[in-house]
C-alpha cells in the first residue's frame, strides 16, 4: 500500500486540495454546473449525469478491487459509510424531489456557485440552512435516524459472492443502463424518429473503452479475492515479529484477570474441535473452526465488534491460535490476543480434580483425560481468583481502536 502518512499533514492537505479540483473541474466540464442537464435525466432528453456517474462508479471499483487483488491498497482499511437502511431511504427519497425542484444535488450545486451561476448560489445556502436545522432538531428523531444501522455492508454481502461476481454483475448493468440511455437520448432528447435509431452501439472509442474495463474484469474474476494466506504475506514484518517474538502470547491468568473484570467486549474463541470443546471449555467462550474463521461472514462479524474488544484464540497448544491470529489478523482485526500455552496450560495451572494427564500427547492433543463431557460446567472454567493467587507475568494485553480512512461524498 502507497505510504500516504509519509506525506505529512500538509502534504495530505494539498494532495485532497488536487483531487477536489479535479473533481470539481471534471463535473464542469460534463456540464454539471447547469441545471438544465441535470433536470434534464429525469425526462430522459439527456443522460449525461448518469453516464458520467456510472462510469466513475464502475472505473472507481475495477481499479479499487484491481489494486486489492495485487497488494497496493488494503480494502479493509477503506472507510465505507454505515448502511443505514430506513433513515437513507426516506433521505434518498427527499434529496430525490429536491434534485428534480432544484437541479441540483448537494456536490453539482457548489459546482455552480463556484462559476456564479445564481441558482447555484441559492440551492447551496439552502443545502447550509437545511443542514443547520437538521442538526439543531437532531436528537428529536435521533432514534429513527440511526435505526436499521448494519454498519460496513457491501453488495458482495448481500448477494453472497465473491468480489469478481459483482463486479460482472454491476458491469452487465452499466452497460445496459449506457445501452438504453444512449437510445432514450436519441428519441426523447433529440427527436430522432424510431427508425432512424440504430440499437447498435458504432462509437469506437466507447466501444474501447468498455472493452478495456471488462478485460480487468476478467483479470479480477480469475484472480478472486486474496486469501489469508496472501493478505498475511503482505503484511509488514512487523507483523510476523510479533508472533516470533510472543508479544502477542499472553499467559493465562492474564486472561484470568480480565474475565474477573467483567470487560463489557471480551470474546474468546475456541479454535479446537467440538468433542475436544465439548469436554471442557472457558467459560463464556465461542467455538469456531478455523475453516468458518476463513468464511466472509465470519471475518465480517469480527470486523463489526464494537471497539475496543478484546479477543482471545484458544486451542489446546499454540498452532492452530497462530494459523487463526494471521487470519483475522490479515483482515485488519485489532486486540488479538493468543492464549499461551492453550488448554493444556490452562488445565496445568487451574487443575481439575480426577482429571489425569496423558502423557506423551501431541501438541495439539488435548493432554488430559476427561471421564466426563461437562463444557464449562467444571470450576476451572472460571477459576476463582482466591482458590488461586496471581503469580508473576509481562502483561501483554493493549486496547488499540481500527484506523480507517474517513470519507464520503456530498
Amino acid at each position: 500500500m502507497f505510504p500516504l502518512e509519509s506525506l505529512g499533514k500538509f502534504g495530505l492537505y494539498a494532495l485532497s486540495m488536487l483531487i477536489g479540483m479535479g473533481f470539481g473541474a471534471t463535473l464542469e466540464m460534463s456540464g454539471f454546473g447547469d441545471s438544465r442537464k441535470l433536470a434534464g435525466q429525469f425526462y430522459l432528453k439527456d443522460m449525461t449525469v448518469v453516464k458520467v456517474m456510472f462510469t466513475g462508479v464502475i472505473v472507481a471499483m475495477t481499479l479499487i478491487f484491481f489494486s486489492s487483488s495485487i497488494g497496493i491498497l488494503d480494502f479493509d482499511k477503506v472507510w465505507v459509510n454505515p448502511t443505514l437502511l430506513v433513515s437513507v431511504a426516506l433521505g434518498g427519497f427527499i434529496m430525490g424531489i429536491g434534485f428534480i425542484i432544484g437541479g441540483f444535488c448537494p456536490g453539482t450545486s457548489i459546482v455552480a456557485a463556484s462559476t456564479f451561476k445564481i441558482d447555484g448560489i441559492f440551492f447551496v445556502l439552502g443545502v447550509f440552512f437545511g443542514v443547520t436545522v437538521y442538526g439543531e432538531t437532531y436528537p428529536l428523531f435521533q432514534n429513527f435516524a440511526e435505526s436499521g444501522e448494519i454498519k460496513r455492508y457491501l453488495l458482495t454481502d448481500l448477494f453472497s459472492v465473491s468480489t469478481g461476481t459483482m463486479i460482472f454483475l454491476v458491469f452487465a448493468l452499466a452497460f445496459i443502463m449506457f445501452y438504453f440511455a444512449e437510445i432514450a437520448e436519441s428519441y426523447f432528447g433529440k427527436k430522432t424518429p424510431w427508425s432512424e435509431i440504430s440499437l447498435i452501439p458504432k462509437n469506437k472509442i466507447k466501444i474501447a473503452s468498455a472493452s478495456i474495463l471488462v478485460a480487468f474484469a476478467f483479470i479480477l474474476f480469475f484472480m478472486g479475492d486474496p486469501t489469508p494466506q496472501k493478505r498475511w504475506n503482505r503484511l509488514s514484518t512487523t507483523e510476523q515479529k510479533l508472533l516470533d517474538d510472543r508479544a502477542v502470547f499472553v499467559h493465562v491468568d492474564e486472561l484470568r484477570e480480565l474475565m474477573h473484570e467483567d470487560i463489557a467486549f471480551l470474546k474468546i474463541v475456541d479454535l479446537r474441535d467440538e468433542s475436544d470443546y465439548n469436554l471442557f471449555h472457558i467459560k463464556n467462550s465461542k467455538r469456531v473452526s478455523l475453516k468458518e474463521l476463513s468464511k466472509k461472514e465470519s471475518i465480517l462479524e469480527f470486523q463489526q465488534l464494537p471497539q475496543p474488544t478484546v479477543i482471545f484464540l484458544v486451542s489446546n497448544g499454540e498452532r492452530l491460535s497462530a494459523e487463526g491470529y494471521k487470519i483475522l489478523k490479515s483482515y485488519g482485526v485489532t486486540n488479538l490476543y493468543i492464549l499461551r500455552g492453550g488448554i493444556n496450560e490452562w488445565l496445568s495451572r487451574y487443575p481439575i480434580e480426577g482429571v489425569s494427564e496423558i502423557k506423551n500427547s501431541s501438541e495439539e492433543s488435548l493432554k488430559y483425560r476427561f471421564d466426563f463431557a461437562m463444557g464449562s460446567k467444571y470450576p476451572s472454567s472460571f477459576p476463582d481468583l482466591k482458590q488461586f493467587p496471581p503469580i508473576e507475568f509481562p502483561k501483554k494485553v493493549i486496547l488499540k481502536s481500527k484506523k480507517l480512512a474517513s470519507g464520503g461524498c456530498g
